[in-house]
């Protein structure tokens, strides 16, 4: 992590009520509560889908003024079991949010969601309104087709070509024209060798690609067996299915819902994974919303441009929901 990063994070803390919560089909989902039983309720959605909870999403949140709930996605972190598609849709993700809500007892929170937290905040608010206070977005993604066009078919190679090119070595050149889709068949069919090869090769490069500097810590997290498999595999299979979404328009239309929920849009100008430009046309839909585009950023939430923006959004949307 960044020096200045870490200096404008909160120290690290440890929760004060964590478990594991069944919410069917097999799937057992870790969560955690930290800080205050007393403070500002906000939830953490994390990315990827399938990249589970990082302990260092505990230091976005003040321990003397918020009680922060952070909870891994189903296959995702420390959620069991790991990697499972079973029943693995962004709806069923909305409906536990919402079970975890029930279950430690909050009426109602803020939602802090980034990258493919950002898509699954949306789609619980839009949902799920009565129960969010506020909505701290970064790193906007809706899942459309040509999003996961330009960073994993044409775009976002012509900017890191020499990591482009680790990415799609493993692939036979007769189908590397549809990578979303050969990486997919891959990794739901290949020899156990080959899923781990595969799964690292694109985990690795959303790791190398997250920030506007080179990060060889993360790209080392992002490589580790337990969790490029979850992350490939998820990932893979939401994206092949379109976020199991009912059309590209959904999120952007739902809006009109939430329109009235304070919200804070935080993108790094330079995101190489989610260009800036879907954060522009949220904006567009979402007047009332606060767009902070930081100037000197990608797309890690670790970046101090963005990093100091969170912790902003968080401080105040809790002190004035």
């Amino acid at each position: 992590m960044d020096a200045r990063t870490d200096r404008i994070l909160y120290p690290a803390h440890e929760p004060f009520d964590s478990g594991y919560l069944d919410v069917g089909s097999g799937h057992e989902i870790y969560y955690e509560q930290l800080g205050s039983p007393e403070g500002a309720p906000i939830v953490f959605l994390h990315g990827g889908p399938g990249g589970g909870g990082d302990v260092n999403a505990r230091r976005f949140f003040d321990p003397d003024r918020h009680r922060a709930v952070i909870f891994d996605q189903r296959g995702a972190g420390r959620s069991r079991p790991l990697a499972s598609l079973v029943d693995n849709t962004t709806w069923h993700l909305v409906e536990d949010v919402e079970r975890v809500r029930r279950h430690v007892g909050i009426e109602r929170w803020l939602v802090f969601g980034g990258s493919w937290g950002s898509t699954l905040s949306l789609a619980y608010a839009e949902t799920h309104p009565e129960a969010v206070k506020a909505l701290v977005l970064r790193g906007i993604f809706l899942v459309r087709r040509r999003e996961l066009s330009w960073f994993y078919q044409q775009g976002a190679n012509e900017l890191f070509p020499e990591r482009w090119q680790e990415f799609i070595e493993p692939i036979e050149p007769p189908s590397r024209g549809d990578l979303l889709a050969a990486y997919h068949r891959g990794l739901s069919s290949g020899k156990p060798e080959r899923q781990r090869e595969l799964a690292r090769r694109w985990s690795v490069w959303e790791g190398a690609t997250s920030s506007l500097l080179a990060d060889p810590e993360r790209e080392q997290a992002f490589g580790a067996d337990d969790f490029s498999m979850a992350l490939a595999k998820i990932e893979t299979h939401y994206f092949v299915n379109g976020g199991f979404f009912e059309s590209e328009r959904q999120l952007l239309d739902g809006v009109e819902r939430i329109r009235g929920i304070p919200a804070v849009i935080v993108h790094g100008r330079y995101d190489v994974v989610c260009p800036v430009s879907t954060a522009l046309e949220l904006a567009a839909r979402w007047p009332e919303a606060d767009l902070k585009i930081v100037p000197d950023a990608g797309h890690s939430a670790f970046e101090p441009g963005i990093a100091a923006e969170l912790v902003a959004a968080a401080e105040r949307l809790a002190a004035a929901a």
